[in-house]
């Protein structure tokens, strides 16, 4: 991980791996900053460390770098999930942008995370929306950046036309079954779709992690490095 953490200038900074150790505490277990065991040295740091590189985008780097080394792209997936929003992330809505991308649905409020995984269910792509948009706003925001592979593995929720063609525009064949309301069925490999599993699992383990279950953060940027530290830590070292 250290070629893509910012190099020192000036005055030696705090060792990088006990601050990344602190960080990596904190976002596991959920707990305040102030909160920090003593070996991590000051609360302050951590906290000014984490917002400064997440603002840089360090974390998101590591986990697409990491991804890009060992990843296996002969088939990916596709699918999205909802991350509960706690209040102290949803108040003080901000203004211009995107905003927070905090929405209410019926289990509150919440925020949808859409991602493509590799064939093993190691995620390789992140994208965040508030929590009432559709999967294909995230599978539109994702397309460009999918790397090259043989197929696409999704459930029925992305069974649209555009979405098939584009695939298929790109060298990806789509291994999506069709909506109840199409008139002609679609065709599909079944054995292969038994493999999606594997990415609502990534899900789950996504998870286990209490600042990534739970969003406390109101900056979208923050929330998201959370999420990238989180899937490199499980899925990539």
């Amino acid at each position: 991980m250290k070629p893509y953490f910012p190099k020192s200038h000036g005055k030696p900074r705090v060792d990088d791996r006990r601050v990344l150790s602190g960080i990596i505490f904190i976002n596991r277990n959920g707990l305040r900053w102030s909160d920090a065991p003593r070996e991590y040295g000051s609360p302050k740091t951590l906290y000014n460390r984490w917002k400064r590189w997440s603002d840089k985008g360090v974390f998101a780097r590591i986990m697409e770098g990491l991804a890009a080394e060992h990843s296996e792209h002969k088939a990916i997936m596709i699918d999205a999930t909802y991350l509960k929003a706690h209040r102290t992330a949803s108040s003080l809505r901000e203004k211009g942008g995107r905003g927070r991308l905090i929405g209410r649905t019926k289990g509150g409020m919440n925020t949808k995370l859409h991602a493509v995984t590799d064939a093993s269910g190691r995620p390789i792509r992140f994208f965040m929306t508030a929590g009432q948009v559709s999967d294909y706003t995230g599978a539109r925001a994702l397309l460009s950046s999918l790397p090259a592979a043989d197929w696409m593995i999704a459930d029925r929720g992305y069974d649209a036309d555009w979405f098939r063609d584009a695939l298929k525009d790109k060298g990806i064949r789509p291994c999506i079954p069709g909506r109840k309301s199409r008139d002609k069925p679609v065709r599909y490999d079944k054995r292969r779709y038994k493999r999606r599993n594997r990415i609502e699992i990534m899900f789950g383990r996504l998870k286990d992690w209490r600042r990534v279950a739970t969003r406390y953060d109101r900056c979208p940027k923050v929330f998201l490095s959370a999420i990238a530290l989180a899937a490199a830590v499980i899925f990539w070292l």
